[in-house]
């Protein structure tokens, strides 16, 4: 039991989770996005609600009032189309508001890490010059 509270109460697993519930409400939001914003776009070139496309394989195909084919084999297309759009949408937010910002953070930390080293090298080479100037003997 001592173990598994440890794992619980590592930072990773304390991370993971945050990370679950703000990646749930950020579905909320885009999925709101895509159904607010993208399909009545999509809907000014045909039909509003992007999960109505959908194409008969084997007919005749007749859907109910409800969305459900009730003969033939239908293909929900559009229903595939509004998932992609929701993970493409997901994906660039999710890379130009976090990875890009974190990437540039890295970066300077990096230099900054660079910068404190080689100012450490030159002080180095500095006091050793002082020290073999001390030691050698005086001319």
């Amino acid at each position: 039991m001592k173990g598994f509270k440890e794992f619980l109460l590592r930072g990773n697993v304390v991370e993971l989770a945050v990370a679950v519930v703000i990646g749930a409400a950020f579905t909320n939001i885009v999925n709101a996005f895509v159904k607010g914003v993208i399909n009545p776009i999509v809907g000014v070139f045909g039909t509003k609600d992007l999960a109505s496309y959908s194409s008969c394989l084997k007919g005749p195909c007749e859907v109910s009032p409800t969305g459900e084919a009730v003969s033939g084999i239908l293909i929900l297309w559009g229903s595939v189309l509004s998932a992609v759009l929701q993970f493409l949408i997901t994906a660039a937010v999710v890379y130009f508001v976090l990875i890009v910002p974190m990437n540039r953070m890295a970066a300077r930390r990096k230099s900054l890490a660079e910068e404190v080293a080689e100012a450490e090298a030159k002080e180095v080479q500095l006091l050793t010059e002082i020290r073999d100037a001390l030691v050698s003997p005086l001319r």
